[in-house]
């Protein structure tokens, strides 16, 4: 592939980028650069064959058969051209040599880099005990929402272990098709934790109203097969076993971290970085993969939404182009989205933990409403079911984490 032959005027501007992770984050981080002005060697390393996808879409339109695989590219191939970066699709990395500034890749390759982009997201985790049973699936890549798809097809009797925004969104679309649903999960109120006691019931009435059976408040020891290892059920702590020919695992996701084991790049919960998603030793990340230290908080926060990943992208792609110096820390809003049934459930900010929730327009009746999360005094969250435009006003209230009274009583909503 030709190379540019003038690397750019910036002093601070690294003569060779390599991005791991070609998924929403690392595109972000190669068009960053491009189109910042960055004119050195750009090489964007992924572990699936494909051309970087939307992965929203997996548990809702494509699984449903509304759109088809061709819808969830991100650019096209002419596109990516433009960018002239060396796409190395299909190879993942398997180790780093931080050391001497080199990606190791599973066809035994090296790689180096003069700054380096962890964007290697996360995986699905798995139910122990599920391995090699048939029938037994996860949604987090193409080829899950694909094999999980032709499952749906047959109308099975389909079990979702866990209740968050997957399991639910994958639990509407089955019962669109005609399956016979199941949702388990340990909490009292699926998507409760989210959402709070109250608006997560109305969901999840609302997927009562659709004939899904919830069955909340109980752990999955595991799952039942017969002898030729294709699931047959799940085994409650309870005791109780509820019959399945399909069985979806939603219990959240693992960074991807482990391929970093042996360089000095530091992991907890993802790649630990400081406010601007640095690690040191020119290493940065971005994604779902990325541990960092909110400014607004104070607290280290990994986001697994498509939103954050994009301006994860855009940051990192300044920031490097900057110099750890000269980065600007990153103070996203955080924003997340979910389809399910007619409802579009969105939600800025962080709703986890909050400990009041007030319903500031609309109500659960209507099934129509917004409402604010606040924590320690001032606002945290904002989340809202078909109000759209309503939302996004409170947005700013979110950003600038007001006070929470008086705005939470600006509006009174009705319950």
């Amino acid at each position: 592939m030709p190379r540019r032959g003038d690397r750019g005027a910036g002093v601070n501007r690294p003569e060779s980028v390599t991005v791991v992770g070609a998924s929403a984050a690392g595109l972000g981080v190669v068009e960053t650069l491009r189109r910042e002005g960055y004119e050195g060697d750009l090489t964007l390393v992924g572990g699936e064959p494909h051309l970087p996808y939307d992965r929203p879409p997996l548990s809702k339109q494509l699984l449903s058969g509304a759109w088809d695989v061709g819808r969830l590219t991100l650019r096209q191939p002419e596109a990516l051209q433009e960018l002239d970066v060396d796409m190395r699709l299909g190879v993942p990395a398997v180790g780093l040599d931080t050391a001497k500034r080199a990606v190791l890749l599973g066809d035994g390759e090296r790689v180096g880099y003069e700054a380096l982009v962890v964007a290697t997201g996360a995986s699905a985790r798995r139910l122990p005990g599920t391995e090699g049973v048939r029938g037994v699936h996860v949604l987090r890549n193409l080829e899950d929402a694909q094999e999980l798809k032709a499952a749906l097809a047959r109308r099975p009797r389909l079990v979702i272990v866990g209740s968050g925004f997957v399991g639910a969104e994958a639990a509407a679309v089955a019962r669109e098709l005609g399956c016979e649903v199941t949702m388990v999960t340990d909490v009292a109120v699926p998507l409760g934790d989210a959402l709070g006691a109250e608006i997560g019931g109305m969901l999840a009435d609302v997927h009562r109203e659709h004939g899904v059976r919830i069955e909340p408040g109980v752990m999955v020891e595991g799952v039942l097969a017969d002898g030729a290892r294709q699931v047959r059920g799940v085994q409650l702590a309870d005791g109780r076993t509820i019959e399945a020919d399909v069985v979806l695992v939603g219990i959240g996701a693992g960074a991807n971290t482990g391929w970093l084991k042996g360089s000095s790049v530091p992991v907890g919960n993802g790649v630990e970085c400081d406010a601007t998603l640095y690690a040191g030793d020119g290493v940065w990340a971005a994604g779902d993969v990325a541990s960092w230290v909110h400014p607004g908080t104070g607290r280290r926060t990994r986001i697994e939404h498509r939103t954050n990943a994009a301006e994860q992208g855009l940051a990192v792609g300044r920031n490097i182009l900057a110099g750890p110096g000269e980065a600007k820390p990153f103070a996203p809003v955080p924003y997340v989205w979910s389809d399910q049934y007619d409802l579009k459930v969105q939600i800025y900010g962080s709703t986890r933990g909050a400990d009041e929730v007030r319903i500031v327009e609309g109500g659960l009746g209507e099934r129509r409403l917004v409402a604010l999360y606040g924590q320690g005094g001032r606002v945290c969250g904002a989340a809202g079911i078909n109000m759209v435009r309503v939302l996004r006003a409170h947005r700013r209230s979110v950003a600038d984490a007001v006070p929470w009274e008086p705005e939470a009583a600006l509006v009174g909503g009705e319950r």
